[in-house]
């Protein structure tokens, strides 16, 4: 059974940082063969894509809104993807999921996420003014 647990949610004053982390694990799952993504969802709104990453490490995909302050990373080694988050705004509150899907990063980003394979538990993040 896959499990994405993140990690690294909190509370934080606008223009902080933050570093989400999201640990696959279950069987012979790999993050290695799978496309890895960050999504988000605000209390009342849908889960929005935030930011995607390829198999290998390629070229990232992020949403405009976090374009410039927030940078997604992996370690395929430790089965691990990053979330660091900078200059925070009290708009990126939200809860953070990890995502994993055998897509490209780039279809990971415009795909209805309801088609997402594996989802993460979530992660509260809170940035206040």
């Amino acid at each position: 059974q896959v499990q994405l647990v993140e990690s690294g949610g909190g509370l934080v004053q606008a223009g902080g940082s933050l570093r989400l982390s999201c640990a696959a694990s279950g069987g012979i799952f790999s993050i290695s063969k799978n496309a890895m993504g960050w999504f988000r969802q605000a209390p009342g709104k849908e889960r929005d894509f935030v930011a995607t990453i390829s198999r290998s490490g390629g070229t990232p995909y992020y949403a405009d809104s976090v374009k410039g302050r927030f940078t997604i990373s992996r370690d395929n080694a430790k089965n691990t993807v990053y979330l660091q988050m900078n200059s925070l705004k009290p708009e990126d509150t939200a809860v953070y999921y990890c995502a994993a899907d055998r897509a490209t990063a780039q279809a990971m980003s415009v795909m209805p996420v309801g088609s997402i394979d594996y989802w993460g538990q979530g992660t509260q993040v809170t940035v206040s003014s």
